[in-house]
């Protein structure tokens, strides 16, 4: 009788995925988003609003722009005051349309901006006009700022991403394979990430290769938890 010895479970050690400017994947989704953020410090205006659903690449186009930039980032529930106090003022605020940013805040901080020359990326899931704020003088701020819409990551934008991701993780991803991945899967950056780490820890668990078998088998237990979770 041939006994199974069981597969044995690596760490998940692999490097986390650089959000430097440099690692950007361009593709036309996220073009314009891109152009934006390397213009910088000669914005049109002093306020940029990149706004695109959930996988979209803001947090990734966030983070190049305050590695360039030095910004600081204004987090839910903080005061804009002492932000506001640096020269130059340079601010990062993500994901504005959740519950938690202060309406007074914000605008402080863009009045701050407009008078006294500095800059400040928000990022958002929702236009202006679906946000949770009643201030006045915040929606009219926010409506004269630059906006740039992201969407969805194309085939070709996601064709990319997960071969940048499999070579962070040193994984050998044939060419074929992505092409069927990429026309079944989620379209997100966070959905691309979490496929090439799974494959990744299977084939280290395994000792073996990457196969169309299992990444059928990956993919369809992300469908299942992403339905479960809808």
């Amino acid at each position: 009788m041939i006994v199974r010895q069981p597969s044995q479970i690596p760490f998940d050690l692999a490097p986390t995925p650089s959000l430097a400017r440099d690692d950007l994947i361009v593709g036309e989704g996220n073009a314009l988003a891109v152009e934006a953020i390397d213009q910088w410090p000669h914005w049109s205006h002093p306020v940029l609003l990149v706004v695109g659903p959930i996988g979209s690449g803001k947090t990734h186009l966030a983070t190049a722009w305050a590695e360039a930039s030095g910004a600081s980032v204004l987090r839910a529930g903080e005061p804009a005051s002492d932000l506001i106090s640096q020269a130059p003022l340079a601010v990062l605020a993500e994901d504005i349309d959740r519950a938690g940013f202060e309406a007074e805040e914000l605008f402080a901080l863009l009045n701050a901006a407009r008078l006294g020359g500095g800059t400040v990326l928000l990022t958002s899931r929702k236009p202006v006009s679906a946000m949770p704020f009643a201030l006045p003088d915040l929606l009219s701020r926010l409506r004269a700022a630059t906006v740039t819409d992201l969407s969805a990551p194309d085939e070709a934008l996601l064709s990319g991403v997960l071969m940048k991701l499999a070579a962070d993780r040193q994984v050998e991803f044939d060419p074929r394979l992505i092409d069927y991945a990429v026309a079944r899967m989620e379209r997100s950056m966070e959905a691309a990430a979490e496929l090439i780490r799974r494959l990744d820890m299977e084939a280290l668990a395994s000792k073996e290769r990457i196969t169309k078998t299992l990444l059928q088998r990956i993919l369809a237990e992300m469908d299942v938890e992403r339905s479960r979770a809808s």
